[in-house]
């Protein structure tokens, strides 16, 4: 394989299974349909986190959260752990980030070359309530996901608007240039995330009463979990929705903003193919997490049902097979080998040691023998989750809470947990054996609250940073900061 430019494509808040090309037949998403009918798509991808901070913070370190911390949302990357743009800018290749990156500050040294146009937590500090891990506060601002759906334009859609504008700009200069190495372009977008506001010609595409339900959305189908319940109860964004039109309207926004999304992207790959680029570049599309879209009675990410910890994960360019599916499970972790591998740079000694597996060997078929997994550590919850594959069977470890099985071959859409059916006891078993040969989930869990009443009593304590407030979602460069 010789070396290849890599344009990494991020959206923020992709549930997966909007996708034509994962089978929606409501979706339209036609430049991402491409991606995937000239490439390989990887059906079982995951995040190794469910939110934001902890999400791109494994994207960037290829490592698991309880290897590097960066646990919650008031815990931002800051450019200590050692990055695939640190590795290969320091390597002599240029690697630029335009949008979202959701770290501490753009005064720390984050390893790429240049930064446009970059989002970071909001104060340097991000989401300090979500240090709350026990009696859990009310999220104030979880009025905004159903009072803002509907059509419109957003700061959220402006920005996308302006990182498209960017990336095709940097695009035509790139072509324009010699360049001594392969580059790297990281174009990060904040939509499908809500505000869920979208342009009125792609709200159109989508008529709320045509839109399907969502699924186990009744109050007496909704899981009785107590994890479930600590999240729905903290993060209450349904208690905002106040009839079914509303509920309807808000899943037709988010499919209209995967579509706006969409056009987005196609914008920036059209740029690629005019810029003569195409040949000499690979391509990847990820999201950082999903989003629950209403099932269960749940909005947002932070649980680990397929909607929030799945993610798509699409990989396409001349040094990858045309046309596959690949079902083998992979994470954001694998993303830091793939980047290596692209741009010609092998791993050194600790690199080799991480999880994550250059995705070009999983598309030509290559099956590890590995166990991938996604953690969460964050707002909403009081203990930690722990999520890993085997083979048919999804598995969830909670500390302290029972834990959940689904058999995703018999059961998709995980309507049945046999976290504690005794005909199951021996999978969990092997499962649960699986997982500790990972980390030790106690460990992690009381590692993690230790981190996080220390950040909190720093920043004043329980009182301070709940009445600090909560924003719902993250302002974009130059909105102000509203904490209401």
């Amino acid at each position: 394989m010789q070396p290849k430019n890599m344009l990494v494509l991020m959206s923020d808040e992709h549930n997966a299974n909007i996708l034509g090309c994962h089978g929606n037949e409501i979706a339209k998403t036609p430049h991402l349909d491409a991606l995937a009918a000239r490439g390989t798509r990887f059906t079982n991808a995951y995040c190794n986190s469910p939110i934001c901070i902890p999400a791109r913070a494994t994207f960037a370190t290829g490592q698991y959260i309880n290897q590097i911390g960066y646990w919650d949302n008031a815990d931002p990357y800051e450019g200590t752990v050692p990055s695939w743009h640190h590795r290969l800018r320091d390597t002599g290749h240029e690697v630029v980030s335009i949008g979202k990156l959701h770290f501490r500050s753009n005064d720390d040294d984050n390893g790429f070359s240049e930064s446009k146009l970059a989002m970071h937590v909001v104060e340097g500090l991000g989401d300090l309530m979500g240090l709350v891990r026990n009696d859990l506060p009310v999220r104030g601002g979880a009025y905004k996901i159903a009072r803002s759906a509907g059509p419109g334009e957003s700061e959220y859609t402006a920005y996308d608007r302006d990182i498209t504008a960017a990336a095709v700009d940097w695009l035509k200069q790139a072509a324009a240039k010699a360049h001594n190495k392969p580059w790297t372009l990281f174009v990060s977008w904040v939509c499908p995330h809500f505000p869920l506001t979208a342009p009125q010609e792609f709200y159109d595409l989508y008529p709320p009463n045509s839109m399907p339900w969502p699924k186990l959305y009744g109050k007496d189908e909704r899981p009785t979990h107590p994890y479930v319940h600590d999240y729905a109860g903290s993060c209450n964004y349904d208690d905002h929705f106040t009839d079914d039109e509303n509920v309807r309207v808000a899943v037709s926004s988010y499919y209209a903003l995967c579509s706006f999304l969409d056009d987005n992207i196609g914008k920036v790959l059209a740029a690629l193919d005019a810029a003569g680029l195409a040949d000499d570049t690979n391509v990847m599309y990820t999201s950082d997490h999903g989003d629950n879209l209403g099932s269960r009675g749940m909005w947002g990410k932070s649980t680990m049902y397929e909607e929030a910890a799945a993610v798509p994960m699409i990989l396409a360019g001349p040094d990858v097979p045309v046309g596959v599916v690949r079902d083998t499970p992979v994470t954001h972790v694998d993303c830091f080998p793939t980047f290596m591998a692209c741009a010609g740079e092998p791993l050194n000694d600790a690199e080799k040691a991480y999880p994550g597996q250059s995705l070009f060997a999983l598309t030509e078929g290559a099956e590890p023998d590995r166990t991938v997994l996604s953690e969460y550590h964050a707002m909403g919850s009081t203990t930690g989750a722990f999520m890993i594959r085997e083979g048919q069977y999804k598995y969830v470890y909670y500390v302290g809470y029972p834990p959940q099985l689904f058999d995703l071959a018999a059961d998709p859409e995980e309507l049945v947990d046999l976290g504690e059916n005794p005909a199951h006891a021996e999978i969990r078993a092997v499962c649960e054996a699986k997982l500790r040969a990972i980390c030790d989930p106690e460990d992690v869990d009381a590692r993690c609250k230790a981190r996080q009443e220390a950040q909190m009593m720093r920043h004043g304590g329980r009182d301070a940073v709940i009445e600090r407030g909560d924003l719902g979602y993250s302002p974009p460069p130059g909105v102000p900061v509203d904490f209401r």
